[in-house]
């Protein structure tokens, strides 16, 4: 399945199949002025990478495959845990310090869903390495028509 971001324009597809067939680490599917949605694939015994996003809120979905969800007020204190599987959601608070394991014998297939938007429209980045690249290079950046908090509070990532 072919998955295009048309930008703030009205949009839909099929987000489970578009889930489970996305093979990159992630794919945004859709950006909007307010939300971001994004596909992505966690390789086995791989993670999301621990994070706290202050002005974001999100929400994550499973599509396939099993994993754990640890969350907590800060890295060290994860105090939050749960298994995950197929058709669960994760909802993450702004602010709380997260992270989606993947602890089963296959690729786990999510979704996410920012709010504001996080990255750059349609941007496709295979390995979680690609997506460190791009992130301290700039080129995943959030469109400029995007609506963006006006605090400037950093992301943190573990």
């Amino acid at each position: 399945m072919e998955i295009n971001d048309p930008g703030p324009k009205p949009n839909a597809f099929d987000i489970e199949k578009g889930t489970v067939e996305n093979e990159a680490y992630r794919t945004v599917a859709w950006t909007g002025k307010y939300l971001q949605v994004t596909l992505m694939s966690i390789p086995v015994g791989a993670s999301i990478g621990l994070e706290a996003h202050p002005e974001t809120d999100q929400f994550l979905r499973l599509e396939q495959g099993k994993g754990r969800c640890v969350m907590g007020p800060t890295e060290d204190n994860l105090d939050f845990q749960q298994d995950v599987e197929d058709d669960w959601s994760i909802q993450v608070p702004a602010g709380v310090w997260h992270d989606v394991i993947n602890t089963g014998d296959e690729p786990m297939r999510l979704y996410a869903v920012y709010a504001p938007v996080h990255h750059a429209q349609g941007i496709v980045q295979a390995t979680a390495e690609d997506a460190e690249r791009d992130e301290e290079s700039g080129a995943d950046e959030p469109p400029s028509w995007t609506v963006q908090p006006g605090t400037g509070k950093e992301d943190k990532h573990a």
